[in-house]
């Protein structure tokens, strides 16, 4: 063993992380998330930084170590700052409306799409055209915006639909004359 890694986390006052053997389970003021780890990885507590170490060198463990360290890190910013996702809404008539936790899409369709808020997340919707998902666990944050943009991706004509903030679409010409 030429060198066993160690990927260090930073842990802000007021966070708490109880690590057991397979399960890590991190509190703070945004609430309690736990997390399935590999077995092999340990991780060990000094004051305000958490260490993630692995075994061995062997590619398996060094591929584990990284994704137990992004996931650990990833749950102590959760509790901490927490994460958001912006979606903005394009086309002509298009729009979201907020109810009280849920949306209503308008999204041209013969009726309404109601999004029920999951527990944990949070929706926000500034004007009639954006909606921000908010919450502490960024794998739930992420696939909820991915469920909203699936209900009208943009397509590459006219560039209509439901689109990630900043996204690009690549544009194709239409039929010539």
């Amino acid at each position: 063993m030429s060198r066993i890694g160690r990927r260090i986390i930073d842990v802000p006052d007021g966070v708490t992380v109880d690590a057991a053997p397979g399960r890590v389970t991190v509190r703070g003021p945004r609430g309690e998330l736990q997390q399935v780890i590999s077995p092999d990885m340990t991780l060990n507590q000094d004051g305000g930084t958490l260490t993630v170490t692995r075994p061995s060198d062997r590619s398996e463990h060094r591929a584990l170590h990284g994704l137990t360290r992004s996931l650990v890190a990833n749950m102590v910013e959760g509790v901490t700052r927490g994460f958001e996702k912006r979606l903005e809404i394009q086309g002509v008539g298009y729009r979201a409306v907020l109810r009280g936790t849920d949306i209503d899409f308008a999204l041209g369709f013969s009726h309404p799409i109601t999004v029920r808020a999951p527990e944990g997340i949070e929706f926000e919707v500034p004007t009639p055209t954006q909606v921000v998902v908010r919450g502490s666990d960024k794998q739930r944050v992420g696939q909820i915006a991915a469920e909203i943009r699936g209900l009208r991706p943009p397509e590459p004509y006219k560039g209509k639909g439901i689109r990630y903030a900043g996204e690009y679409v690549a544009r194709k010409v239409g039929k010539r004359a």
